[in-house]
């Protein structure tokens, strides 16, 4: 027989579920994604991995669209990825079939959390190591992110990160949020996505993706010319501000009293 380990259905001495925990622990070392939500658009951004020379890069991409409202990316494992989305996809297609009308946003997340929670409590089952972040628009013309986890959670957010620089992305979202998700435009928007991807992960411009989607509106992949151009852009207003800050600190420096300090 298994131990509390081994098995998803039997709970540790603590409380836990061990199985659940380690696909977690999978979502952490998981690629970094983020995504935000503006007043009229859906932005998501991604840390890719480097593509094989050989390899047609259409086939890497995290950023999926689901239905014509709804857009998707994932941290994780890839393949379990695949097999969620494509069950998520037919669901909204099943939806927009049967009800004549396109699945809500929080439907389609409800939907996925449902099917992780349910690897959750059935033997001969592992639960996904994947965490998806859900943005689309509702009737109303709303925009709505939500993340899910892969105990079958789910919540609601303004803006949100997972994967392997999660927590260090995180912070840069809490600080920023007001300013990210008040942006007048999409250019602003995307520009707050870059900063945070390259704020937490200090990579050139050709590991990452980024795409727009706003309300009626398809898809739009933000083209790799212009992700090097705000790169390039977001690394000198980093330099200017680290002068900035330095000349401050050199000047409160010099201004400090001959006596100060002294006994």
């Amino acid at each position: 027989m298994p131990g509390y380990d081994g098995a998803v259905t039997i709970y540790s001495p603590d409380g836990h579920l061990l199985q659940v925990e380690y696909a977690q622990e999978a979502v952490r070392k998981g690629s970094t994604v983020v995504g935000l939500r503006t007043k009229d658009s859906i932005v998501m951004g991604v840390e890719k991995k480097a593509v094989d020379t050989l390899q047609v890069e259409r086939t890497a991409r995290k950023i999926r669209k689901l239905d014509d409202h709804l857009v998707v990316t994932f941290a994780g494992l890839t393949a379990d990825a695949r097999i969620l989305l494509n069950r998520a996809q037919g669901e909204a297609q099943s939806h927009r079939l049967n009800f004549e009308r396109p699945a809500t946003v929080e439907y389609i997340t409800r939907y996925i959390a449902k099917l992780k929670q349910s690897y959750t409590q059935s033997n001969g089952r592992r639960p996904f190591g994947v965490s998806c972040l859900i943005g689309g628009f509702d009737a109303d013309g709303k925009p709505r992110l939500y993340q899910t986890e892969p105990s079958g959670i789910y919540y609601e957010w303004a803006a949100n990160t997972t994967g392997r620089l999660g927590k260090t992305m995180r912070e840069y979202l809490e600080k920023n949020t007001p300013a990210m998700s008040n942006s007048p435009d999409d250019a602003a928007a995307i520009k707050h996505v870059v900063r945070a991807l390259h704020t937490s992960t200090a990579l050139n411009a050709s590991f990452y993706e980024v795409a727009v989607l706003k309300y009626q509106q398809p898809l739009h992949m933000v083209s790799p010319t212009m992700v090097a151009h705000l790169v390039q852009v977001i690394k000198q207003e980093v330099a200017d501000e680290e002068a900035r800050l330095k000349k401050s600190l050199d000047t409160k420096t010099y201004a400090r009293p001959l006596w100060a300090g002294q006994k």
